[in-house]
């Protein structure tokens, strides 16, 4: 997914906030439901963050196109581990490697078969 870098995502220096990678990595995963006709959570359900590990590797600024892919790494019944990194220009700047659980109503629960189809086809 191409992401470009606008005013509202830097400081006054013109260098992309720290959050916000993190904010782009989760457009990325929610696109890919998005672009299979399915949203991946209501008002009960969905997939929450447990644990995620990042690294800035350098600094994206205002203009710049970035490039998010997301592959997992591990397939679990109630849970996924995913790697995402950005890149600007073929250069990785920021990798994530992240957990998520599925929750139904407060629990962590087994992953829906419609959900699941879709993490394994980013494989």
């Amino acid at each position: 997914m191409k992401i470009r870098i606008y005013y509202e995502d830097t400081d006054a220096g013109g260098i992309v906030y720290h959050s916000n990678y993190i904010k782009y990595c989760e457009r990325a995963r929610s696109e890919v439901f998005f672009s299979n006709g399915i949203i991946p959570q209501d008002m009960k359900s969905g997939f929450v963050v447990a644990h995620l590990e990042a690294d800035y590797l350098q600094a994206a600024k205002l203009g710049d196109i970035l490039e998010v892919s997301t592959h997992p790494i591990e397939i679990k019944k109630s849970y996924v581990t995913l790697y995402q990194e950005i890149k600007k220009e073929s250069k990785v700047i920021f990798k994530m490697k992240i957990k998520v659980a599925y929750v139904d109503n407060g629990k962590v629960s087994k992953i829906p078969k419609n959900l699941l189809k879709i993490v394994e086809s980013m494989i």
